[in-house]
């Protein structure tokens, strides 16, 4: 969970109205962030925005626990970005396979010249924030919102399963597909037009048994498993099995570090909400948010 959150919370016990306006700041951030991370939109983003925050008033006056801020807060604002979503830029969009997200002999013969390269070259390609949020864009909506929300505001598989209203267990079947999604998009973006397969191309069916070619069946089970490696979910006999695997076979060493640094790019990203537009708001927010407060009882 953001640790905005959290100091909102405790700003909001305050009563002050300067207290009030710098928690309403925290949470105005966090509300337009999240809108633009999932629906790509600064129209769509303000709009939700406002509409969360007036709408969130009465219950911020009670709230006392962070973590119910989080639920309730990202519950509202999901809920909003699901309506305001631009459902023809969603529609032709599919998940594909775990299978067609797995990398190629060819896409791990590049993972491999790439650790070569010098961090200064990935760095310079990293700050392409915009690259990044079009990545994300791209990959259909259930996934996006799953990714967002764990990898992105910082929310536990919980939080999100109860957000979305979903099981722990689809939750991290969704993520770990979209933190791949991302991770395709990325590099296509980044190593240009030879990271992508020639469409005219039939698909060749992956050949088994290539020690450390990244296609043995049990480099395409360690891949399937990543998310849950990287996120520390797995168990520890199975964990100590991958490690010693992983650090054994090249391939499954380069494309486990490029995933991990698709997942580092999406936890970086920032969106951050035109200032003019953010201090009217907030002026608004916090008077009527002071106006709501209980009035002392009279002596």
């Amino acid at each position: 969970m953001r640790p905005e959150l959290i100091q909102a919370t405790d700003l909001l016990q305050r009563n002050t109205p300067e207290a009030v306006e710098e928690a309403l700041a925290l949470l105005q951030n966090t509300v337009y962030s999240f809108s633009m991370k999932f629906c790509g939109h600064p129209e769509d983003a303000e709009d939700t925005m406002q509409e969360v925050l007036y709408r969130s008033l009465g219950y911020l006056i009670k709230i006392k626990d962070p973590q119910e801020l989080a639920v309730w807060l990202y519950t509202v604002t999901r809920n909003r970005c699901w309506r305001m979503r631009r459902k023809s830029a969603d529609a032709s969009r599919h998940a594909d396979s775990l299978d067609e997200l797995m990398p190629t002999g060819e896409e791990l013969g590049r993972l491999l010249q790439d650790t070569g390269k010098s961090p200064e070259h990935r760095a310079l390609h990293a700050e392409q924030h915009h690259l990044l949020h079009q990545s994300i864009l791209e990959i259909p909506a259930n996934l996006r919102i799953v990714l967002v929300l764990h990898d992105m505001e910082e929310l536990s598989t919980e939080q999100v399963a109860q957000i979305l209203n979903l099981k722990p267990g689809t939750v991290r079947i969704r993520l770990h597909r979209a933190r791949l999604s991302v991770r395709r998009q990325m590099s296509r973006l980044l190593d240009g037009p030879a990271a992508s397969p020639a469409k005219s191309t039939p698909k060749q069916p992956r050949k088994r048994g290539v020690k450390n070619g990244g296609d043995s069946l049990e480099c395409r089970e360690i891949f399937a498993n990543l998310s849950e490696y990287l996120d520390g979910r797995v168990e520890a006999l199975t964990c100590d099995k991958m490690r010693k695997h992983i650090e054994a076979c090249p391939s499954c060493v380069a494309f486990l570090r490029d995933l991990r640094r698709a997942i580092d790019r999406c936890r970086a990203l920032e969106t951050g909400c035109n200032p003019a537009v953010a201090q009217r708001l907030r002026a608004l927010l916090t008077q009527e948010y002071l106006r709501m407060l209980p009035k002392p009882a009279a002596r």
